[in-house]
């Protein structure tokens, strides 16, 4: 694309005047800068691109954009926000991929993975290419790509759509984080269906309020958009069951539908039957009622399964086809995961590393256990320290043996954040083990038959932080290499 072209898509008010060049990429960082690239200055919070502009040059870069005059010998273009204005020009030079797909977006603390899974299984088993970008990999139709974030910045996310329309993906699916709607990595993505699970507390590190958590949140909503397309509806589906759903209710302009449990909902679940093999329930829609018997379990599955069923239903696909991939689904790795060796007693590992989802897991252990119930569990350093004393309160009561643990401690000490734990359960009974294999194989010695031990935190997790080191780790491999040691 020529780099008049693209700057068009930026509306400068001192437009650009020199020579006019191809452009064959976009890079804000250098290293991955080629001939006939157009290099962005992004000032990040440990470095600032404008640093690196000088290299990215030598690297072949034709072009900078920049918020600041640069001594360089290729045009550099002043705009006010670099940020901004990569996600215009990312989203114009990939010629506006999502404008060419059905963009399905969830949003929420708990849920994310789970329900951005269950609704790419839906459409897949209706015979379409999907794509999912979120927590654990993203997905063009068939390829399996690893991610470092939720929601890439909005550069890697406009390639990354450009490349499933390329592969013929007609519907993508995507957990947005709330850092990615602060920090705008999602402008330029054009969403159909915008999805809420759930709000509760959680990276109070870096929103501060829980207000200012929810006003983060609400902004997929409201950038669905304010027309009314016959062509190309916008939905908000919305937990009736949530106290942010009336607020986000409020900042949008598009067709509202409802899911919940325990208020009135447009798709609500009725008639719930908890068992030891999942779940029946009876989904009710304008007074008609339809069965269904989910292998799954907790309550938190069913508001998964009614958010995945009203995207679906809003998609124009029929109830039954619904119901019956929503059925077939066994589980995403990671959540409410079963580590088996033949063992006497049952080890679950979940990601649950908020005080609400470690409460709905510990509930939901609690519905089946018949002996003693462990729980090991830590907290993340460099995150939300708040939290800490009320997850192990919750480990506490949930829980007959309570095992405080690391997590990912990244540059805090792992003792200083189990005595911020610890701060929140004076007089309770609990183990402290520092080393999270040693708390997991501990945990796995100590248990009898008929217990269960929840390993909480990381869930699909295959690595754990330590000071700046990525070391290989994984709940599961651990876990199961104690049973086998065990026996």
């Amino acid at each position: 694309m020529k780099l008049q072209e693209l700057l068009k898509s930026l509306h400068l008010l001192t437009p650009y005047n020199g020579v006019d060049l191809e452009i064959t990429s976009l890079e804000n960082d250098h290293r991955k800068v080629q001939p006939g690239s157009l290099f962005i200055c992004i000032k990040g919070y440990t470095v600032d691109g404008h640093d690196f502009a000088e290299a990215a040059v030598k690297n072949g870069s034709v072009a900078v954009i920049a918020q600041r005059e640069l001594d360089i010998e290729v045009p550099v273009i002043i705009v006010n926000d670099t940020t901004r204005a990569m996600a215009v020009l990312a989203d114009a030079f990939y010629r506006h991929p999502t404008r060419k797909l059905k963009l399905i977006g969830i949003t929420g603390t708990n849920g994310k993975t789970t329900t951005s899974h269950m609704i790419e299984k839906i459409f897949a088993d209706q015979g379409e290419k999907t794509g999912l970008i979120g927590t654990m990999y993203t997905k063009i139709a068939d390829q399996i790509i690893e991610t470092k974030n939720t929601t890439p910045e909005s550069l890697t996310l406009q390639k990354t759509f450009h490349e499933m329309v390329g592969h013929g993906v007609e519907t993508a699916v995507m957990e947005v984080s709330s850092h990615a709607l602060d920090l705008g990595r999602v402008h330029g993505c054009e969403y159909d269906i915008a999805v809420f699970t759930n709000l509760t507390q959680d990276h109070l590190d870096f929103h501060k309020t829980m207000e200012e958590y929810q006003r983060a949140k609400s902004l997929l909503f409201s950038q669905l958009g304010n027309s009314f397309d016959p062509h190309k509806p916008k939905f908000a589906i919305l937990n009736a069951d949530d106290h942010a759903s009336e607020v986000f209710k409020k900042v949008t302009a598009a067709h509202v539908v409802t899911y919940g449990i325990d208020q009135p909902a447009d798709i609500r679940a009725i008639n719930i039957q908890m068992q030891s093999t999942g779940i029946k329930f009876d989904i009710l829609i304008n007074g008609l009622s339809y069965p269904v018997h989910i292998q799954l379990l907790g309550k938190f599955s069913i508001y998964n399964v009614l958010a995945s069923f009203a995207a679906a239903l809003v998609s124009g696909i029929e109830i039954e086809e619904i119901i019956c991939s929503l059925e077939s689904i066994k589980g995403v790795s990671g959540r409410f995961e079963l580590v088996q060796a033949g063992q006497d007693f049952t080890v679950i590992v979940d990601y649950a590393h908020t005080p609400d989802s470690l409460e709905n897991v510990l509930k939901t252990i609690q519905t089946f256990a018949k002996q003693k119930i462990f729980v090991v569990v830590g907290c993340g350093g460099d995150r939300d320290r708040t939290k800490r004393p009320i997850m192990a309160q919750i480990a506490c009561r949930y829980a007959t043996n309570p095992i405080f643990t690391s997590d990912n401690p990244r540059s805090e000490d792992p003792v200083a954040i189990l005595d911020e734990m610890e701060t929140g359960v004076k007089g309770e009974v609990y183990q402290v083990i520092p080393d999270r294999k040693d708390a997991i194989y501990s945990a796995i010695e100590q248990a009898s038959s008929g217990d269960v031990i929840l390993i909480a935190g990381k869930g699909h997790e295959t690595y754990q932080i330590i000071g700046s080191v990525v070391h290989d780790f994984d709940d599961r491999i651990v876990a199961l290499k104690a049973i086998k040691e065990r026996s």
